[in-house]
């Protein structure tokens, strides 16, 4: 036998390393329904207009609250020198400021929690030698990306202390998208550690059909990325209080209002209906793509798992789209507005698990 001939059988898992990896694996599902409630506690903190109440980033001393009267009166005459509460909450009493701080301190304690429960961990699994190198780098990548969303966080809220009464829909937008991003990254190495041998022997139509249909699938998660961003220009802007029609833009199909800035770019991002119109346009997209996705995969044999993730992601869909429809008609309700965001993630999570079982 010539050595060059010879290959060395890749030997099988054994029970400690697999029971390493369950214990991983459901860590960072611990880890992806914090995100889960951090986006949505995120949301109320938009819609109250809560996010610039604490106009201090502090790490450390900021995770115990006001305790004393004189503390309240501190952080309120602080709060009494931003734009907001000049042009939007002049006048406010202690009590109604209370109502919005304790939205914002909830959200950046939360996010102070996700980071010990990743790290804490991450540090026990490394040391005691659960991680190859592999996977070590994979899960270092994810912290350093929750690193760089705190500090996301901070340079967003940095941008309605100024001039601003607002933050800017620009920064909302990347740390609402670096939110996702992560999600997805410790969504995806968790269930790629709890993935199963393969046991499904597909036909050959299935065979050559599943690598089309795995592209669908990318292509659909990333159109859904996208709406997820669009969703964050229209909350930067408030741009769900204007149209409250559907499925017409107040009598539109096309609004005219829909270039009216120059440059003509900025309409994308700065123009409530041009928003408005394209997040609508996005939706609109995936009511029709996802059914055809769902469709086609009727007809090739697909393992059992994969055939149930087609069917929640058209689930998913149509009970974001009933929740987008609500709260645009009713002018955006807290309660419909934060069951909205949640419904992005539900649908998100559930095209996320379709790739992870063609895959």
């Amino acid at each position: 036998m010539h050595i060059s001939s010879y290959k060395p059988i890749k030997p099988e898992p054994s029970t400690s390393q697999i029971n390493s990896h369950t214990a991983i694996a459901v860590w960072l599902l611990i880890c992806c329904a914090l995100v889960f409630a951090m986006v949505v506690v995120g949301g109320v903190t938009r819609l109250t207009g809560s996010g610039l109440s604490i106009v201090e980033w502090q790490p450390i001393i900021g995770t115990i609250p006001p305790i004393t009267q004189e503390d309240w009166e501190i952080l309120l005459d602080k709060y009494r020198q931003i734009p907001q509460y000049e042009k939007v909450n002049k006048g406010m009493t202690l009590d109604e400021f209370k109502g919005i701080f304790w939205w914002e301190y909830f959200h950046r304690l939360l996010g102070r929690l996700i980071g010990l429960v990743y790290f804490i961990p991450f540090v026990y699994f490394v040391a005691r030698k659960r991680v190859d190198r592999k996977l070590g780098l994979k899960l270092l990548g994810i912290f350093i990306l929750g690193g760089l969303q705190g500090f996301m966080g901070w340079y967003m809220v940095m941008s309605g202390l100024a001039d601003n009464i607002y933050v800017s829909q620009y920064r909302l937008t990347a740390h609402l998208g670096l939110a996702f991003i992560i999600y997805a990254a410790m969504f995806w190495v968790a269930t790629g550690l709890l993935a199963p041998k393969k046991t499904h022997t597909p036909d050959t139509t299935a065979a050559t059909s599943i690598p089309w249909l795995r592209r669908f699938s990318f292509s659909l998660t990333g159109l859904i990325f996208v709406m997820v961003l669009s969703g964050g220009l229209v909350a930067g802007i408030h741009a769900g209080k204007a149209y409250n029609t559907f499925p017409l833009m107040d009598g539109y199909l096309i609004p005219p209002a829909m270039f009216v800035l120059e440059p003509w770019y900025r309409n994308f991002f700065d123009n409530i209906t041009t928003v408005q119109f394209d997040h609508r346009l996005i939706a609109w997209l995936l009511i029709f793509t996802v059914p055809y996705f769902w469709f086609k995969a009727r007809n090739i044999s697909l393992p059992a798992s994969a055939r149930l993730a087609s069917h929640l992601l058209i689930l998913a869909l149509m009970i974001q789209v009933g929740l987008g429809i609500t709260t645009l008609l009713l002018s955006v309700p807290l309660t419909f507005a934060a069951a909205h965001q949640a419904g992005a993630i539900l649908l998100f999570t559930a095209a996320l698990w379709l790739n992870r079982t063609l895959s």
